[in-house]
């Protein structure tokens, strides 16, 4: 087999399909999961803690530069300007976006399996072994035959 039929056979197998649209689907998933957090979510834990603002929580760890024109506590003109931050507010967001869209694929899955298990016929009865059958032929033959 050839090297471009072996690659074919591979990349048209189910598997690898179905992979590639999962992981389409995960990447539009994924920014639908980035606004809920950060349009949604973050606001609201934001208003809840008085107003605190993860995105803008940050240690600076390097010197601002003497050309620098942005404002000093902003992390995104400190980040732009190349100064070296530790933006653990940033951190905060993302894990928030982690454990949310974990908890989705959670629920996705649990709700595919509950959907197979209904789908899935009941297996059929087994056979009863001939050496039972056999038991029970005696024992009815005992129950109606007459007792000495």
């Amino acid at each position: 087999m050839s090297m471009i039929q072996e690659f074919k056979s591979f990349a048209l197998k189910g598997n690898v399909m179905d992979l590639a649209v999962g992981v389409i689907i995960g990447g539009a998933f994924s920014t639908i999961v980035n606004s809920i957090v950060k349009d949604l979510i973050m606001p609201v834990v934001g208003l809840v803690t008085g107003g605190l603002d993860f995105s803008n929580m940050f240690v600076k760890l390097g010197n601002i530069p003497p050309t620098f024109k942005g404002n000093p506590d902003s992390y995104k003109d400190l980040q732009t300007a190349g100064v070296a931050v530790f933006g653990y507010g940033s951190f905060i967001t993302v894990l928030i976006n982690f454990i949310i869209l974990a908890f989705i694929i959670f629920l996705m899955v649990k709700f595919i399996n509950k959907l197979r298990r209904a789908e899935e016929p009941a297996p059929p009865p087994v056979a009863t072994p001939e050496d039972v059958l056999l038991l029970r032929e005696i024992r009815d033959s005992l129950k109606t035959s007459p007792r000495v």
